[in-house]
């Protein structure tokens, strides 16, 4: 996981609805990232040890944990991956307030 993706994931919000679309997100982003001969499985588990060591504080790495996990075992599976329904979330006044 490239230091970039780890970062944005690790301030996003906790709840956990919105943590999940980040995470989600985030792997989206880790995987175009990816070089075009890169081997999938061996820059996965290269991500996970990267991000591993923040799941258990932050919901949205813990997210991209379980996507990366999932994506890595057994058989080839849906991962069910979703980009998040548009909506506002507050605008410029919320983002004043978090700051």
């Amino acid at each position: 996981m490239d230091i970039h993706t780890l970062s944005q994931l690790l301030m996003a919000p906790a709840d956990p609805a919105r943590a999940r679309e980040i995470g989600q997100m985030g792997y989206m982003q880790w995987l175009a990232g990816l070089p075009g001969g890169a081997c999938y499985a061996a820059e996965a588990r290269r991500a996970l040890c990267a991000a591993q060591p923040f799941a258990a504080s932050d919901p949205a790495v813990a997210e991209v944990c379980r996507v990366l996990r999932a994506s890595l075992g057994g058989p080839t599976v849906a991962l069910g991956l979703a980009l998040p329904a548009p909506r506002r979330r507050g605008g410029a006044g919320e983002r004043r307030r978090a700051l």
